[in-house]
């Protein structure tokens, strides 16, 4: 049965940019598994008794990430069944040789489909720029290379709803429940939208339906 081992290491680690979703498909597979979940920013955010954005102000993103370089150390051995690290874990490479060893699914997301996910939130510092666009897609191909070296599966969430995702990640790993139901935009389900079409309005920052994804996923 999937789970963590004896060492505390998750049953699977998900890394990806800004609106790839780690957080809903997160806490979707490890209910479709019946495992536990948790986010390194949710417990950062924990942590510093404040939102991640103020902390990126306040002392800078090397300070930053230091710190998230420690809380993912921390968690990968803390017994979770299923852990999404921040888009910007794998920009240090003592975190990426962490995750040698782990089972990583890199979810992947394209430009039109990520600033529609994330609606370009200003809760998301790296973005908040004066061309977020342009910043979203140089980050885009910077970090790319970075979830290809680490990852065991690489999953596109482009055009699909959660539930989808969730069974192509199902499928990339090997496991039951490789199938899902097409994607329809009024599916009753939120997990079974996808992100709406490129000439419909911005949404909520979030996956398929708004406000599904991780308020905190920043970087």
């Amino acid at each position: 049965m999937p789970g963590p081992d004896r060492e505390g290491r998750p049953f699977l680690v998900l890394v990806g940019p800004p609106g790839s979703g780690k957080s809903t498909i997160g806490s979707l597979l490890a209910e479709r598994l019946g495992l536990g979940f948790a986010d390194t920013d949710a417990v950062i955010v924990e942590r510093i008794g404040r939102p991640i954005a103020e902390m990126f102000v306040q002392e800078g993103e090397a300070a930053f990430r230091k710190l998230e370089h420690e809380v993912v150390a921390e968690q990968l051995r803390a017994g979770h069944g299923v852990l999404a690290l921040g888009g910007g874990s794998v920009l240090d490479a003592r975190t990426r040789e962490l995750l040698r060893g782990h089972r990583v699914v890199a979810l992947e997301v394209d430009l039109a489909d990520g600033m529609r996910r994330t609606g370009m939130s200003t809760a998301r510092p790296l973005l908040a720029g004066v061309n977020p666009r342009a910043t979203f897609r140089a980050l885009l191909a910077d970090r790319a290379p970075l979830y290809a070296e680490v990852a065991t599966v690489q999953v596109s969430t482009v055009r699909r709803s959660p539930n989808q995702v969730v069974a192509a990640v199902l499928g990339g790993l090997g496991l039951p429940g490789g199938e899902a139901a097409d994607a329809a935009p009024d599916a009753e389900d939120p997990h079974d939208r996808p992100t709406p079409r490129a000439d419909s309005a911005l949404p909520a920052p979030g996956f398929g339906a708004p406000g599904t994804d991780h308020p905190m996923e920043t970087r």
